[in-house]
């Protein structure tokens, strides 16, 4: 009856012999990764300002867009709150109150010493608002200011 026995015998599953085959696990991280490079939409700035920029007569291209700070001044859109008042937005936030912008700038500063403020102003914004701006950058230490424009003048 042993030699029975033997013959209806479980074996054992042993997992360890075989285990989990990997040769696929590169190619698999490897589609992965070009998905989400592919389908990965960098973050846009919702820009809650109208700005009509003035032209220039030279311009210089800043190449590091990563130490770019944006300020903007103009009339605020229709489909935001106190549409066609000035309004000043810096990066995404919209700003209440002129005095804001030193404190949120300095925290910019300390963070990037390099930092350079893009000042995107619309050619018919009230000049007393863009001093105040400017005085508020000054007393953040925000001192590298770059006045943005929309193109070169064709001739004048």
């Amino acid at each position: 009856m042993s030699a029975v026995a033997g013959h209806f015998e479980k074996k054992s599953a042993d997992a360890g012999d075989e285990g989990i085959p990997t040769s696929s696990l590169p190619d698999i991280i490897f589609m992965l990764l070009i998905f989400f490079m592919v389908s990965t939409v960098m973050r846009q700035t919702d820009v809650k300002v109208k700005t009509t920029l003035p032209q220039a007569e030279s311009l210089e291209k800043i190449e590091q867009k990563r130490l770019i700070s944006y300020v903007y001044i103009g009339p605020k859109k229709q489909n935001v709150k106190g549409s066609g008042q000035t309004g000043i937005q810096v990066d995404d936030a919209l700003i209440s109150d002129v005095s804001n912008i030193q404190a949120i700038m300095e925290r910019k500063v300390k963070d990037e010493p390099r930092l350079i403020v893009s000042l995107k102003v619309d050619e018919n914004a009230e000049s007393g608002i863009l001093r105040d701006v400017e005085k508020e950058l000054r007393q953040a230490n925000a001192l590298r200011i770059n006045y943005a424009s929309s193109g070169e003048n064709q001739g004048s």
